[in-house]
Formats: structure tokens, C-alpha cells, sequence
């Protein structure tokens, strides 16, 4: 699996309250964060995921490089809406904090959320993306909300200066009634990485590789919430199996140190009343017994 160390940079701006998309801008983009982050680690334990905001009175570095799930979370809660977007400032920062990374056999790549109007002109935006081409960056555009032609055909064009070997992508989501972060498991973006197959929009990749079957026999980009329900369920049966296991263990470990005698306890006495070796224990005793008092009997009435 692909050793990263990703950037998300996510769109705090005002824009981000609206509720065009479920549930709303920012909590769509909260929740495609976690699947993110889980997908990035889950493909590679030793890779690594960083999160900032580029809205507000200006970018902010909430996380620095992690494998620390709870610091995203917090790093989400922390975060609040104002102001407006500053694209440009915001991927030159996120491509800092790559830059000092401390495992340097990561390859680095940014994910940029936006949903608000691209105020940087095409210019300056080819000139970034030149420069993160040279620096080996990748930059992941996810584009919803404010999809007028401007903003689009600025991101195309950042997309296609910073593309090297179909290392950067561009999704555009519009608004509709599926969660975003459907849509980003279906795209190349986390197609890549194992998390989902890729729709083969591109006729690159594509379920062909792996015999022409999909992950549950279901295609993620004709029903990604199907694919991410089985998903989910194979996870908790998965968990449910290990804790199973590992209660029968525990149950047969404690059955075993039950049968052990205890050190005092009643046992089979060694010697019976004759002096002899018991060999059948207390079950024995009055059968020998018996005929002993019968003998006795006959002699005293043969002495009468």
C-alpha cells in the first residue's frame, strides 16, 4: 500500500453553513475528514494525516501530521465557520507542513475541500501549482457548493499544471441527496488506496484488475451507500466474531482450573478398617463387614 503523508484542508468559510447538501456544507465535510483519515490508515498503518482550515481571518494549522484519530475529531470541534476562503495561502501552508514531515519516505499529497468562490486569479494559481508540481506534491481537489464556471475552470486548470502520472484529481460534487463522502469513496481520489474500487471513469484502474468483481459484489459508484453499509457490517461482524472467540477461550480456561482438586479436600483413604489397601472406597466397607457379624452370630448360638 501507497505510504503517504496527506494535508486535508477543509472550507470553514461562511459559505459552508448552507444545508444544499446532506446534512449540511460543513458536516458533509466533517464527515468525508473521518472517512478520510480512516481509509489513508487503514491502507497503511505508517501513513499520516494533517488538518487545517483556509477559511476565517485565515488559514489555520488545527492538526499537525498524525495517526491520531481523536486529534482530527478535535481538531474538527475546534474549528469554526466565518469569514471567507484563502485557497492559495492555505495549499502554500499545507505544503510546509509536508515539506517537514519527519518520515521522508512519505509521498505527500493535499486534499483541498472547497465550497465558496475562488477570489485568487488563474495566474497565480498556475504559478502554486507549478511549484508544488516541483516540489512532488499531489493536490486532491474536492469541489462542491459554489460550482459556477469561474470557479471551475480555475481548479481544472490548477489540476491539470500540478498533474504528474495521475497523481492529482479533481471531483466535482453537485448537490443532491447522497452524503459526500458516498461520493468520495466511488472517486480516484480513495480509489488508489484500497478503500473502493475505482469507477473507471478514466479507463484507468477500474474492477477489471481484480477478475472484473467488485468488493461484495456491489459496484460503489452505482450504489455507494449499499457499499458502505456492507462495508460497515463486515467490520462489526468481524468484531463480533473476535469477541465471540475470545469468550469461549476465557470460559474453556476458567472450565479447566475448576476440575483441579483442592489441596484438603475430601479424598479416597488410603488403608480401609482391615488394614488392607482400599481399592473401591466407602462403597466397599460394609460389604466385608457383613458376613464378619454373621460368622460371629453362628458361633454363639452353637456355645448356647
Amino acid at each position: 500500500m501507497v505510504l503517504e503523508a496527506t494535508m486535508i484542508v477543509v472550507d470553514n468559510s461562511e459559505s459552508s453553513r448552507n444545508g444544499d447538501y446532506v446534512p449540511s456544507r460543513w458536516e458533509a465535510q466533517s464527515d468525508a475528514v473521518n472517512m478520510i483519515f480512516s481509509a489513508k490508515t487503514q491502507a497503511n498503518p505508517e501513513s499520516s494525516v494533517g488538518l487545517m482550515s483556509m477559511g476565517g481571518k485565515g488559514p489555520e494549522m488545527l492538526v499537525t501530521l498524525t495517526t491520531d484519530f481523536g486529534k482530527v475529531l478535535d481538531g474538527m470541534h475546534r474549528t469554526k465557520i466565518r469569514g471567507s476562503t484563502y485557497l492559495a495561502t492555505g495549499i502554500q501552508i499545507a505544503g510546509l507542513a509536508l515539506k517537514h514531515r519527519q518520515n521522508k519516505s512519505q509521498k505527500q499529497r493535499i486534499i483541498v475541500f472547497t465550497c465558496s468562490t475562488i477570489h485568487e486569479d488563474e495566474p497565480s494559481l498556475v504559478k502554486l501549482a507549478k511549484k508544488m508540481k516541483k516540489n512532488g506534491v499531489s493536490v486532491d481537489f474536492v469541489a462542491f457548493g459554489d460550482l459556477d464556471p469561474d470557479n471551475t475552470r480555475k481548479l481544472e486548470v490548477f489540476s491539470e499544471t500540478v498533474n504528474s502520472g495521475d497523481g492529482s484529481h479533481l471531483v466535482i460534487i453537485p448537490p443532491g441527496p447522497s452524503l459526500l463522502s458516498d461520493h468520495l469513496l466511488s472517486s480516484p481520489i480513495l480509489g488508489g488506496d484500497g478503500s473502493a474500487p475505482r469507477s473507471g471513469e478514466d479507463g484507468v484502474g477500474g474492477a477489471g484488475e481484480s477478475g472484473g468483481g467488485f468488493e461484495f459484489g456491489v459496484d460503489p459508484s452505482a450504489d455507494p451507500e449499499l457499499a458502505l453499509a456492507l462495508r460497515m457490517s463486515m467490520e462489526e461482524e468481524k468484531a463480533r466474531q473476535e469477541k465471540e472467540n475470545k469468550t469461549k477461550s476465557e470460559a474453556a480456561m476458567e472450565s479447566g482450573l475448576e476440575g483441579i482438586p483442592e489441596e484438603g479436600g475430601e479424598s479416597q483413604p488410603l488403608l480401609d478398617p482391615n488394614g488392607e489397601a482400599s481399592s473401591s472406597g466407602s462403597g466397599t466397607a460394609p460389604a466385608t463387614e457383613e458376613p464378619k457379624e454373621k460368622e460371629d452370630d453362628a458361633d454363639k448360638m452353637d456355645t448356647a
